[in-house]
Formats: structure tokens, sequence, C-alpha cells
């Protein structure tokens, strides 16, 4: 351990989003001020406004904004018609909410196991899961890399499937030199205040360049309505609110710097524990990686102990995720056992994650890093 990090105990939080919004607060709240003069709270020109300007950015043709991820998840299968009887083929290492927004609609979810070494889903597993009620597959960027999207909308193409690609943990991230959420026919993405662009509560957007699922994405956003009170289809409340569009707005410019600062401190992760009994992110060379959190790997059955090593330092940790989906008590209707995705079980009994938003300091960095050495030493 460090001479700095054996004097003295540093407080290093998982997440601390005041050194972010601060230096942003007065402009934030010359653009919330302008939404409470105009009184359009939902939707409203500084929505419109925050869809161009993020449409742009990921040079998508459409950008919806939708109330949350989970709802940017849910309004797209709605809008590609996926229903009871449909299979949509997906990984259960990941957040919660890719797989209810398909159990929601009615349809059935159909497991592959991820890669070991990225946690996304292994396209090798895929086409051997298609079958002939499959309607689409609902890849997801997990952490802030780009599933293997070129096999994955390779099979999609042949097998005449849609793909809809969760990129709630992805915004700025690229596969090929191509933006997440732009691959596939429809990408999902998060503004959870806790993401790499956090909005000040909860907000989501759908982006395609399909214009004939855009229109049917933007009904779906507002109870089908076309035109008002006219409902062409069964849709839901998931509009974005102008206060929310208006805090994007202002905070979309700062987000290519803030995802450098997250490459930069995993850099020094990755130097600083090459010699610690972990593993450390794989990243693909191809991969623009966007460290919506950097996951080690903890085994031996180790990692609650490191945690716990880590909690008593003042270090903040998580685990994302401690139990695969197809083993959760809800869907247990669905069929699946323990054993059944070997690689997606031991990640969750392995991941943790560490500190790595883009205004740590060396001294935090240090410290989380000589920390764990200490664990293992």
């Amino acid at each position: 351990m460090s001479e700095t990090s054996a004097k003295k105990q540093i407080s290093v939080p998982m997440l601390d989003l005041t050194p972010q919004n601060a230096p942003l607060l007065d402009e934030i709240r010359d653009a919330i001020d302008e939404v409470i003069r105009s009184n359009q709270f939902i939707l409203g020109p500084r929505v419109q406004a925050f869809e161009e300007q993020v449409a742009g950015y990921l040079g998508a043709r459409h950008a919806i904004g939708v109330s949350s991820g989970t709802d940017a998840i849910l309004a797209a299968l709605m809008a590609a018609g996926i229903g009871p009887g449909d299979e949509v083929i997906t990984t259960p290492f990941t957040f919660f909410a890719t797989v209810s927004c398909v159990v929601r609609l009615g349809a059935r979810p159909i497991f592959v196991d991820i890669e070991p070494d990225t946690f996304n889903i292994d396209p090798n597993l895929i086409d051997r899961a298609v079958t002939d009620k499959t309607r689409a597959i609902l890849p997801v960027h997990l952490f802030g890399q780009p599933a293997e999207m070129d096999p994955i909308v390779a099979i999609a193409r042949a097998r005449g499937l849609m793909v809809i690609e969760d990129a709630a943990q992805a915004i700025g991230a690229t596969y090929k030199d191509r933006p997440a959420g732009t691959l596939g026919e429809i990408g999902c993405f998060s503004f959870y205040p806790t993401k790499n662009l956090g909005a000040f509560g909860e907000g989501g957007l759908i982006t395609t360049n399909d214009d004939d699922l855009a229109h049917r994405c933007r009904l779906v956003r507002a109870h089908g309505m076309e035109p008002r009170y006219y409902h062409k289809c069964i849709g839901g409340n998931f509009r974005l609110h102008g206060l929310q569009g208006a805090v994007l707005s202002v905070k979309l410019p700062h987000l290519d710097g803030w995802n450098d600062g997250r490459r930069r401190n995993a850099a020094f992760y990755d130097q600083a524990l090459a010699g610690v009994p972990v593993v450390t992110p794989a990243v693909r060379s191809y991969n623009g990686m966007i460290y919506n959190q950097y996951t080690i790997r903890a085994g031996g059955g180790h990692r609650d102990a490191l945690r716990q090593h880590l909690a008593d330092a003042g270090i903040g940790s998580d685990i994302y995720y401690p139990l695969p989906l197809h083993v959760q008590e809800c869907f247990a209707g669905l069929g699946y056992k323990p054993g059944d995705f070997p690689a997606s079980e031991a990640a969750a009994a392995e991941v943790l994650s560490l500190p790595i938003y883009p205004e740590l300091t060396r001294e935090q960095l240090r410290y989380v890093a000589d920390t764990i050495a200490a664990f293992y030493n």
C-alpha cells in the first residue's frame, strides 16, 4: 500500500454527481427557467431541440425522447409489434428492465449466455436459439461496451428478425466507429442520473433510421394518438418532460469529455491492478468503450470479502448483477434453472464494479487500487 493510503482513509463514493453538475448549474437553471416561463412541461420545444441535438450526435435519422430507459425498451417493442406468442432472444446477465419489458407484452424471452470476457451476449449461441416464433434479437451493450453487432445483425438479416439494441449504458460508445444504438432497427437509451449522460430524474431515448418505425414510436409514446384524442393503436404515457429535455441539452455537449475522463480512469486502474489477482475489463480493439461501469472479476469466492474490505476503507462499489435473470423468482414460470447459463452465473458470483466517474482524483484512484492490492497481499 502506498504511503498516502497507509496514513489516512480517503472517501471514494461509488458515484458523486456534485462535481459534474455544479459547474453547469447556472446554465441548467437558465434552461429550466425557460421551460417554466413557457409552461410547456410535457414534450415541447426543449424536448424537440434535444431530440434534434442528440440525433445529430448519434448520427441517427430519428431520436424520440421518452420517459425512461425502461419505457424506451417497452415502447420500442410495442412499436415493433412484439406481443403474445412471440419470442425475443436476449441475455440473462443484464438489468431487469431488458427482460421485464418483453414479458409485460406477453412475449417470451429466450436467453442466450454471455461471453465471459465482455459480459455481452455470445453471438455464436444466437442462431441455435432462433425458432419460428422468434421476432427480434435484443442485445445489451453492457457496462458501456457494444456487443458483437456484425454477426448479430447478420443472423437477424438471414432470419428475418428485428434487432433492438439495449444501449441504456452505452451513449457515446462505438462499434467499429459506428455509434451504439444505431446498428440495428431501433436503439434504446437511458438518462437515469447515474448514466454517463444523466437527467435530473428519469428520461430515455429511442433512435431509429426507419421513418415508419419512428412514426410508430411517436404514436406509442403518446397513447397512440393521431390526431389528439383519436387513437390509432394502444400506446402508453412515455413522454419526456420538458425540464429533462432542457437539462439534457445543456449536458450533452460535455458527454465526450466525460467519457474520455472515464477512459483515462480505466487506463489507470488497468495499469495499477496489473499485478493483482483480479480480472480487469476486456475491451475489444474496435470498440469505443465508455465505462458506464468499470467491472472487475474477483474469483475464488473472494468477491464479497473484497467488497467489504473496500467499504471498511471508505470506498464504494457495487455488484451488477448479483443474480442472473433466468433464476430470478419472478421469471420462474419461464422454466429455466441454475446451470442453464454457466457464464452468466459465474459472472454474477465474481463481478464487482469500482468507482469510475470522470471527476475522481488521482489520489482517489490510487487509494482504490492500493486498497485492492492490500486485500490480496
